[in-house]
């Protein structure tokens, strides 16, 4: 946990201002530039002090709801995206939405990965709020933890071990 929290990062889901997938540039860049980093990942820095990790083939869109230029969400679709976001007064919380959550915070790190029919959430620092897409009672994570969101079945909150936080870490060059 203590080199994770080093590192940084969080891996964690309006108008598509953004496709792409890591590795590969897309054209419009809503005020956030690319650069390659380890392993084959992507960095994206952003004007609005968000900085986006995209491991090697994710498939996410970066969109700006309330179109004012700046990202306030990524639709991430497959693989993980490490995440973090600067603490700001008020506004809306940024999200991450998958196939099957939405996590939202207002400055944090976290992760979030999707694989097959699910999707996983872990903070490293701070406070994510986690729910399903369909809606429904969400979970709040600290650090440490995370869930695994499927189709069905409750929202149990645990705390990771090293060895699975360490996996994830490293598909994103962490």
């Amino acid at each position: 946990m203590r080199r994770f929290a080093r590192a940084g990062f969080f891996a964690l889901a309006g108008l598509v201002l953004l496709t792409g997938s890591a590795g590969a540039q897309p054209a419009a860049t809503a005020g956030c530039t690319a650069s390659p980093s380890a392993a084959g990942t992507q960095t994206w820095r952003c004007d609005n002090g968000i900085t986006i990790v995209a491991e090697s083939g994710a498939r996410f869109e970066l969109k700006d709801a309330n179109r004012d230029g700046h990202i306030d969400s990524v639709e991430l679709s497959s693989k993980a995206l490490l995440v973090e976001v600067p603490k700001k007064p008020g506004g809306n919380p940024f999200k991450v939405l998958t196939p099957q959550a939405i996590a939202a915070v207002r400055g944090t790190k976290w992760a979030v990965d999707v694989a097959d029919a699910k999707t996983s959430v872990f903070v490293a620092d701070g406070r994510v709020g986690v729910s399903r897409r369909s809606r429904g009672r969400g979970v709040v994570l600290g650090p440490g933890e995370g869930v695994d969101v499927e189709a069905t079945g409750p929202l149990t909150v645990k705390t990771w071990g090293q060895p699975r936080v360490d996996a994830l870490m490293a598909r994103l060059g962490q």
